[in-house]
């Protein structure tokens, strides 16, 4: 997808912020829209329907948390890529911000640069997130074979035991989202029995053995995302 197709929402309540960063986008092909706070971002979303969101949490009216939740409930909008922008970076609001849906969190002050380099990561996977048909699916380079469990990088076939392809695939279903541990557990291993949170760990481990290191990250005290590629 061509950049001037993207659409971003930024939502601030400080005039500097919707400027200087409306500019650097803008700056880069993007369309952006913008809104004072959540009341408005709402409206905004279902209006425009924008690839990602970034969003401010301390704001007036409807603060960023809440403004999440319902756009999350709102249908056409589940899955659009929502980012936190905020100086609060506090591990709670971090949690609370995952808790009611967010993809990746973003804490100011941050360079214009730096920003704008971390938005071109979240939307990799409006473009390198492709259906290739209804059992196979491409994350950038690698192939995800669900018919026969299997990966396929660099044209050689991967061969992974039923959980270890169940947590790859649900990982890599959106690269750079941060997947809770409590979700991957309910998502892969659901009510089955005596399972804990060290065997995600292991099953990672495993996974960044056969698959490599730099595709998984831990993020501390939440759980853990899957990375296309490094900026």
């Amino acid at each position: 997808m061509k950049k001037t197709a993207i659409k971003i929402l930024l939502v601030d309540d400080e005039p500097d912020i919707l400027e200087i960063v409306s500019y650097n986008l803008k700056n880069e092909g993007y369309k952006v829209y913008t809104a004072k706070n959540g009341i408005e971002a709402i409206a905004s979303a279902k209006l425009n329907n924008p690839h990602l969101i970034i969003l401010d949490i301390m704001m007036p009216e409807m603060d960023g948390i809440e403004a999440c939740e319902k756009i999350r409930a709102t249908k056409g909008l589940e899955n659009v890529l929502i980012t936190f922008f905020t100086a609060r970076g506090e591990d709670y609001s971090q949690v609370a911000g995952f808790d009611v849906g967010a993809d990746d969190y973003i804490t100011k002050p941050i360079k214009p640069k730096v920003l704008v380099s971390k938005i071109k990561a979240l939307l990799r996977r409006v473009n390198e997130v492709q259906n290739i048909s209804s059992n196979n699916v491409k994350v950038g380079e690698i192939v995800i074979d669900r018919e026969e469990y299997v990966i396929i990088k660099e044209g050689e076939k991967l061969s992974l035991p039923k959980k270890e392809f169940e947590l790859f695939a649900l990982l890599a279903s959106k690269p750079d989202k941060v997947f809770k541990r409590d979700d991957i557990l309910d998502k892969v291993w659901g009510n089955e029995v005596v399972v804990g949170g060290r065997t995600i760990d292991v099953h990672i481990r495993k996974l960044r053995e056969k698959i490599g290191d730099k595709y998984f990250k831990t993020v501390k005290g939440v759980g853990y995302k899957f990375v296309i590629n490094e900026d």
